[in-house]
C-alpha cells in the first residue's frame, strides 16, 4: 500500500504541495494529518486503475422496502418529501446550497441517499447509529430528525475536517441546536476514532460511510463495523463507484443482501460516470 519508501516520498510530496495549510494541520494533529495525506495518495493511485463498474438495480427501493417489510410508498416516504423540502429551504435561507461541490469540492448527501437512510431509521428504530464524514451535516440532520420522530436513538459522527478553516466553520451547520442532544461529534480520522467507539458501544444498528473514498479506507471501515453490526442492521456506503471497496467487501456476501442504488443530486455531477453517482446498502441478515 502506502508504507514503502516510494509511498512515503509521495506522501511527503503531497504535504509540500500544501505548505500553509499542511504545516498548520501537521502541527495540530500529526497522526491524522499523515492519515489524510496517505488516503489522498491512495485515492490518486486508484484513479489510475480501471473504474469500478456495477449493475444498477433500478428496483432498489422496492427491494429495500421488501426487506424492511414495508409497502411502497411507506409512511416514511410520505414524511421524507415534506422534511426534505423544509430542510433545504432552511439551509438556503442560511446561505447554504445543497448539491455537488457545495462543501468545497465535496458533496452533502443527495436526495436518494438521504431518503434511503430516512426509511431505514424510521423502520429499524436504531439506538446506535455511526457515520463517518459530516460536511454540512445534511445526512446527520435527517438521521436525527428521524430519531426524534422515533423518540429514541443517538448518532455518533466521526469526521476529519478539511484543512480549509472557512469550511471547518461550516461542519455540521445543518444539524442545528434543537437536535444536538442526540448527536455526538467526534473529531478525527475513522482509522483512529472508529475502533475505540465501536468497542465502547458494543454494537451498531446502522452505519453510514461518507468519509474519504479510497478503497483502503472503505474496507477498513466496513470490516471494522461488520463485526459490531447487529443482525438485522444495515450499512450505507456513499460513492461506491469512486473505488473498489464496496465491490471487494460484498464479493463474499449473498447478492440478495446488498443493493446498488443510483444517487439523485440536485443537479448533474459531471465528475461521475452517469452524472449522478452510486451508493450501496448492505443488510445483515
Amino acid at each position: 500500500m502506502c508504507g514503502d519508501r516510494r509511498g512515503m516520498n509521495e506522501v511527503l510530496g503531497y504535504c509540500l504541495r500544501l505548505p500553509g495549510r499542511a504545516a498548520g494541520a501537521a502541527v495540530a494533529d500529526p497522526a491524522d494529518f499523515w492519515f489524510r495525506a496517505t488516503e489522498k495518495l491512495c485515492e490518486s493511485w486508484e484513479r489510475r486503475k480501471p473504474a469500478c463498474t456495477y449493475q444498477l438495480d433500478p428496483g432498489w427501493r422496492g427491494r429495500l422496502h421488501e426487506r424492511l417489510q414495508l409497502s411502497l410508498p411507506c409512511f416514511a416516504c410520505s414524511e421524507f418529501q415534506s422534511v426534505w423540502s423544509d430542510v433545504c429551504s432552511e439551509l438556503a435561507a442560511a446561505g447554504l446550497r445543497v448539491g455537488p461541490q457545495t462543501f468545497g469540492p465535496w458533496n452533502d448527501g443527495d436526495a436518494a441517499l438521504v431518503h434511503a437512510i430516512w426509511c431505514l431509521v424510521r423502520r429499524m428504530r436504531p439506538e446506535n447509529v455511526v457515520e463517518t464524514g459530516v460536511a454540512h451535516g445534511l445526512t446527520s440532520r435527517f438521521v436525527l430528525e428521524a430519531m426524534e420522530r422515533n423518540g429514541s436513538g443517538h448518532l455518533w459522527s466521526i469526521d476529519l475536517p478539511p484543512t480549509n478553516r472557512e469550511l471547518q466553520a461550516h461542519v455540521g451547520m445543518a444539524v442545528g441546536d434543537r437536535l444536538r442532544g442526540r448527536w455526538s461529534y467526534i473529531r478525527g480520522s475513522s482509522r483512529r476514532q472508529l475502533p475505540p467507539l465501536l468497542q465502547r458501544l458494543g454494537w451498531v444498528d446502522l452505519f453510514i460511510h461518507d468519509s474519504l473514498h479510497s478503497k483502503r479506507n472503505v474496507l477498513f471501515e466496513m470490516n471494522n463495523v461488520w463485526s459490531a453490526l447487529r443482525r438485522g442492521g444495515a450499512m450505507v456506503i456513499d460513492d461506491i463507484d469512486a473505488n473498489w471497496g464496496f465491490r471487494t467487501f460484498t464479493r463474499c456476501l449473498d447478492e440478495r443482501s446488498w443493493l446498488v442504488c443510483e444517487a439523485e443530486p440536485e443537479r448533474p455531477d459531471d465528475r461521475r460516470f452517469n452524472g449522478k453517482g452510486l451508493f450501496g446498502i448492505v443488510l445483515k441478515s
